[in-house]
């Protein structure tokens, strides 16, 4: 009897203290504590994609004697966007906006964004470290594109300076009251913002800086493909945050953005095993991985537009696009895209924002409405907002290469490559075997 009371009381207290949220919300018509509770833990959750999943997930991939350094781009990409994004990221992205292409001083070092200000229904603040979360691993991804060869040193300054050049403009221009989005361009999570956008950088830096010395002549095997599915794992598991969060809101866009994303990627993993199959007759862990990955990317700029029959289709085409871009592609093309940035990220970001314009659905949400629901200028608006994001972070990525590499060389020297870089640049070794 005991026990019974117990539960009793333990059940009624939960529904005291739901209704009670509930309540309080519904009387603030400014802040909303259920979202803001949301919110915290969707930060938390985008926070852990970049210095563990994307870390570990780009560690594995690579040699043992440069996993570490590997893992140190992601980790010093989320501590190098985090403090720039007090300093003046954040200004420069939400800011007042300034003619459409960039935002004003108003919160530089965070100034203006006091503890009781409010962004729709949540805390200001809450909202600017949401968005930093953002920041850190765009930077991250980029640096798939050009491990095992690129000095530590500049990589830190280049990351500095791309993302107060290409990161803080691309999204003012589509999030912060910028041209892009004033033209009606979909993006619900940084398909053109954060995947196009390193993608892009990522091959360009790529063919600056040049391809691994033995490159196509030996055998590049990963240090640990167990750490690759794990950092996958945690990179999917992060994308509810990046996706379902986006939505800034505990609603019926925010729980739909989830389910799409969850089927996006788990089709895209089936995709490219069926495909791995078929050619190679065996499927590859890190091919299901790849395939993840490419449905997450490929539904991110559509996760609170279209329904869940749609993200089948996002995560099939995303499956093929990906495995095209990594294993026809690069090959046609001979280029080094070290960890397939652009294969995965690029082309499946291109992707998936241009079926945005296409199947985004009005009944999932109002803000949307694509080409098959009787708007087929969304697919036009998709794809100048793509070549407009293609060509400013091409060629911003190519100017900042040179302005750097005046001061400082681009890549280690063929001695520091053999050895591997996480000896020479930081007197480490990941395994001591």
């Amino acid at each position: 009897m005991e026990d019974l009371s117990m539960k009793r009381f333990l059940i009624s207290l939960f529904f005291i203290f739901t209704f009670s949220c509930f309540a309080f919300a519904n009387d603030n018509q400014t802040i909303n504590w259920v979202d803001t509770v949301w919110m915290i833990v969707a930060t938390a959750f985008v926070m852990l994609m970049t210095p563990a999943g994307l870390a570990l997930f780009y560690g594995g991939m690579t040699r043992t004697k440069n996993i570490l350094n590997t893992i140190g781009m992601s980790f010093m990409s989320y501590a190098l966007a985090s403090v720039l994004w007090v300093i003046i990221l954040f200004s420069l992205a939400f800011g007042h906006d300034v003619g459409g292409l960039i935002g004003g001083l108003d919160y530089i070092f965070f100034k203006n964004v006091g503890i009781n200000d409010i962004q729709g229904t949540i805390p200001k603040i809450l909202f600017a470290i949401f968005q930093m979360t953002f920041a850190g691993i765009t930077l991250a991804l980029i640096s798939g594109s050009v491990v095992e060869r690129i000095k530590f040193s500049f990589w830190i300054v280049f990351g500095v300076l791309w993302l107060i050049v290409v990161y803080a403009p691309v999204a003012h221009w589509v999030w912060g009251g910028g041209f892009i989005g004033k033209m009606g361009a979909l993006d619900f999570a940084g398909g053109t913002v954060v995947h196009i956008n390193a993608g892009i950088s990522g091959l360009v830096l790529a063919l600056l800086v040049g391809k691994r010395r033995d490159y196509g002549k030996t055998a590049i095997i990963p240090s640990s493909l167990v750490l690759t599915v794990l950092g996958a794992g945690l990179l999917w598991f992060g994308w509810f945050g990046f996706n379902a969060g986006s939505e800034l809101a505990v609603d019926g866009v925010a729980v739909n953005a989830f389910l799409v994303t969850n089927t996006s990627a788990a089709m895209g993993a089936i995709t490219w095993i069926v495909i791995e199959w078929l050619i190679a007759k065996r499927p590859t862990m890190l091919g299901a991985v790849s395939g993840a990955i490419a449905g997450l990317v490929a539904i991110t700029p559509a996760a609170g537009f279209v329904s869940a029959s749609a993200s089948l289709l996002f995560g099939i085409l995303s499956g093929i696009v990906g495995f095209l871009g990594v294993f026809v592609i690069k090959n046609r093309f001979k280029y080094d895209d070290s960890l397939d940035a652009f294969g995965v990220h690029g082309l499946c970001g291109i992707l998936g924002a241009l079926l945005t314009g296409i199947f985004a659905n009005p009944e999932i949400n109002n803000l949307g409405k694509g080409f098959l629901y009787g708007n087929p200028s969304q697919l036009w608006i998709q794809l100048v907002s793509v070549v407009i994001t293609i060509v400013y972070s091409g060629i911003c990525t190519l100017i900042l290469f040179y302005i750097i590499k005046i001061f400082i060389s681009p890549r280690v020297d063929d001695e520091s490559e053999l050895k591997g870089l996480d000896e020479v640049e930081h007197g480490e070794r990941g395994f001591n075997l």
